[in-house]
């Protein structure tokens, strides 16, 4: 029996045995069931400012899990390692929800102030992240999203109540730029709009050189944002050479300041 798959915009048709284009979700007898609950391949006790969340606990350090599998194709992912990983060539360990967070109150004495969803794309592991956060918020743990914001509205909204924080790559302001990675601006837009009226949401963007970088873009991009909200915290990283894109030099630092200083017009707080 066929099934589609809600949770983001591909809405994958899958027939019975079928995994779906994130890799981690699949049609088992006639439902979508996720294939990598609780199947982790990172844990790590990170700084809070590795997120990157700079106004959320500034100096706290927050358990950060990761699964495999991703919604999006990018050529630069920086994690593709997990990202690009299916169930089958994964090295995971099972955490179920009870776990985790029984290992994140132990680590409390560690500085640990919750649970951060990250590394791989977490909201393909929706059902996860929804069971886990919803325990570690009746224990007083902080939950957050690290997430490529490119999720229908009905899931996101399920998680919300339970998600303390979240940053959102907004990858780039173009169309085609989001067609190329098989995503949809709109989509994440919509996504940052959402969640910043019922959490704390700091948005990153991972600027490339010829993709992404052109003044006219960024301009556009902080004048939307900040007509959302100007005091969201935007951070400005520098692509490294990865995975497709090992042929690409690095941004300038003449580059990230420039477009820092662009930002910083429409935008209060500018991380670069």
């Amino acid at each position: 029996m066929n099934a589609i798959c809600h949770i983001c915009p591909h809405h994958c048709q899958l027939q019975d045995g079928q995994v779906g284009f994130c890799r981690a979700r699949q049609n088992v007898d006639g439902f979508i069931k996720c294939i990598n609950y609780g199947k982790l391949t990172s844990i790590a006790i990170d700084p809070i400012e590795k997120k990157p969340l700079n106004r959320f606990f500034p100096g706290s350090r927050i358990l950060s899990v990761g699964s495999f599998g991703c919604n999006l194709r990018c050529p630069f992912c920086q994690n593709y390692e997990i990202s690009m990983a299916d169930e089958q060539s994964s090295t995971t360990s099972y955490y179920a929800p009870e776990r985790l967070v029984e290992l994140a109150m132990r680590t409390r004495v560690e500085g640990n102030i919750g649970i951060a969803f990250t590394y791989n794309e977490p909201l393909i592991g929706h059902e996860y992240v929804k069971d886990t956060s919803l325990l570690a918020r009746d224990k007083g743990l902080e939950t957050v999203l690290v997430t490529n914001g490119y999720i229908n509205e009905e899931p996101l909204r399920e998680l919300l109540p339970s998600i303390r924080a979240l940053n959102i790559d907004l990858k780039a302001f173009s169309t085609e730029f989001y067609s190329h990675i098989h995503g949809d601006l709109e989509t994440v837009k919509r996504s940052i709009e959402i969640a910043s009226l019922q959490a704390h949401v700091e948005v990153t963007t991972l600027i490339i050189p010829g993709e992404n970088d052109s003044d006219e873009e960024m301009r556009a991009l902080s004048l939307w944002l900040g007509r959302v909200n100007p005091e969201i915290p935007y951070h400005i990283t520098s692509f490294y050479p990865r995975y497709r894109m090992t042929d690409r030099g690095r941004p300038t630092a003449d580059t990230i300041d420039r477009l820092a200083g662009i930002a910083s017009m429409s935008l209060r707080h500018v991380y670069a």
